[in-house]
């Protein structure tokens, strides 16, 4: 399951070195905004290390190369791919044919090195205007692509507009990600809240995105973690509904009845696919809950 996705600058051993502790789904080893030109490859080399010798235990290892219109990402790939990273996140995806260019460059160098064809995934960041209007191409160019990524300090940079706490300037870049994420059958993670210390705008900005649709969220602090892994968390309240859901249609099948109902409402397949999904969640994050095949 993956909920919070956490950045951190491939060049601070501090930061790489703890990842594994910091309580988030997905760590994201930042080899592109985070270091300046100078300490590119100084930062891989400190990757490729961390990689090769710690044990992040069960969160995912990602990892942000430069962009396809730079020198650094083919060294990026060479340097990390060897070592088995989940997903490699590109950056500043304007089009499917960027996808297909990381594509033939990931399995390239798995042939060269003898590994899996095409064990390593793809997020798509999306942070130009390009890019939104494009994430549904983005989405469909390459079997690699896990998930969509919005990333709105860079977007909001390009669509002229100021960056604001209320977020009303990326709501169409929001829904855009969404419905092209779910029409293309991959997840969906929106952007971080960049004001480290406003816990309480956090929680709202989380609570917004997971009520657009959003699989889950990133951050830049290990501070804001623990509020994303909840809020992206199905509750109890909605697990025991989820259960109350296929009991009641455990009844229904024993009282021979075609239809059913719970809390006075109809139990329709939009109902049976939430609570499905609710259950799945608390499945993978532990609980005994199951995947009903009803």
């Amino acid at each position: 399951m993956r909920r919070s996705m956490l950045f951190l600058p491939a060049n601070s051993p501090n930061m790489v070195v703890n990842g594994g502790v910091l309580g988030a789904d997905s760590l994201i080893f930042d080899l592109e905004d985070a270091v300046s030109p100078d300490e590119k490859d100084a930062a891989r080399d400190l990757l490729r290390g961390a990689l090769e010798a710690l044990d992040f235990g069960r969160c995912e290892r990602v990892v942000r190369i430069n962009g396809l219109d730079t020198p650094y990402w083919r060294a990026d790939l060479e340097a990390v791919l060897p070592l088995g990273p989940e997903l490699i996140m590109l950056p500043k995806t304007g089009c499917g044919e960027d996808v297909r260019q990381l594509d033939g460059a990931l399995t390239e160098l798995e042939d060269a090195h003898r590994l899996t064809p095409g064990r390593t995934g793809i997020i798509a960041l999306l942070e130009t205007a390009a890019g939104v209007e494009n994430a549904y191409a983005a989405a469909l160019a390459s079997p690699r692509v896990k998930a969509l990524f919005l990333g709105a300090e860079d977007l909001t940079a390009d669509l002229r507009c100021q960056r604001t706490k209320e977020g009303a300037e990326i709501l169409y870049a929001r829904g855009r990600l969404v419905c092209a994420a779910r029409a293309a059958g991959v997840e969906v993670y929106d952007t971080p809240f960049t004001n480290v210390d406003d816990l309480e705008g956090l929680e709202k900005d989380a609570s917004f995105a997971k009520g657009l649709g959003f699989t889950g969220k990133a951050c830049i602090s290990p501070a804001h973690v623990a509020a994303v892994n909840r809020i992206f968390s199905p509750s109890e309240k909605e697990i025991e509904y989820a259960r109350e859901v296929f009991a009641a249609i455990e009844r229904g099948r024993k009282q021979g009845k075609g239809a059913v109902a719970l809390r006075g409402k109809m139990i329709d397949a939009p109902i049976v696919a939430r609570a499905r999904l609710v259950l799945k969640a608390a499945a993978e994050m532990g609980g005994e809950e199951a995947d009903s095949d009803v």
